[in-house]
């Protein structure tokens, strides 16, 4: 199935190569372009793409507030966001993701990985760019300050645990599959019970969640 996809950015240039890296996959359509958040936004509730590929630094609407209006908490019926911006300051690595973006890129990658990051969020998983990660999670295990109990209702079991650590190493549902030595379908029911107790709406808010509360620390 073709994954559909809208670019934003306030540069013709972006987006033109984004344009046609992502039209030369067999598997992708660009189906529209906007220069500025506020487009955007209004172009992704008409056509309703698989994914938004937004930068953050736009006229108007920036990206950071176009993904909350796409994919932010109490949105109904969410879009997938990718944000690919230049700035990889850990505030807006931070915020993109509380947004509701499912990936973050710089714009100096491959085209490989920019192809494979749509893919993901198209897949309702996450891909953030390698050069950021380390970093990011960093700076979410030094943030006690930032810690939070899970809900009332987050009482996870030990094997949701082992699944909920290795997603927030970037660990893939196969890899993990592999290490627990369960099958693929059992990876993905403990998922799904991980984000409902944790309210989580994708992989990266599980991830961050693991990573704000030391669950990676743990044995």
């Amino acid at each position: 199935m073709t994954i559909r996809v809208l670019i934003a950015d306030d540069q013709e240039m972006i987006r033109s190569a984004y344009r046609m890296i992502l039209d030369s996959q067999p598997d992708i359509d660009v189906v529209a372009d906007a220069p500025d958040g506020t487009t955007a936004v209004a172009l992704a509730r008409e056509l309703r793409p698989d994914v938004c590929l937004l930068d953050i630094r736009m006229p108007g609407l920036d990206g950071l507030a176009a993904t909350r209006e796409l994919a932010g908490p109490g949105v109904q019926d969410p879009l997938h966001v990718v944000i690919a911006t230049t700035f990889d300051l850990d505030e807006y690595v931070y915020r993109a993701l509380r947004n509701g973006a499912c990936g973050f890129l710089l714009k100096d990658g491959s085209p490989a990985l920019l192809a494979e990051a749509v893919r993901a969020a198209a897949q309702g998983a996450s891909l953030i760019s390698p050069s950021v990660t380390v970093r990011l999670l960093q700076h979410m295990t030094d943030a006690p300050d930032r810690r939070t109990p899970p809900p009332a209702s987050a009482q996870l079991t030990d094997r949701e645990l082992d699944v909920v650590r290795r997603v927030a190493r970037g660990r893939t549902n196969d890899e993990i599959a592999a290490d627990l030595y369960v099958t693929l379908s059992t990876v993905k029911t403990h998922l799904g019970n991980v984000q409902r107790k944790l309210d989580a709406r994708n992989r990266v808010e599980i991830a961050a969640w693991a990573w704000e509360n030391g669950v990676c620390t743990e044995a």
